[in-house]
């Protein structure tokens, strides 16, 4: 259970990675995160 659990959590972290090709969209991308943390909350 505990290596899909960091297999799953490597593809996630890969693919986000892959998604944010700056440092301003990887801060664009921990904004947002936080934002619908927010609103959840």
């Amino acid at each position: 259970m505990r290596k899909l659990v960091t297999a799953v959590t490597a593809a996630v972290f890969a693919l986000s990675a892959a998604a944010c090709n700056t440092i301003e969209g990887a801060g664009e991308d921990i904004e947002s995160v936080g934002e619908e943390v927010d609103e959840e909350i």
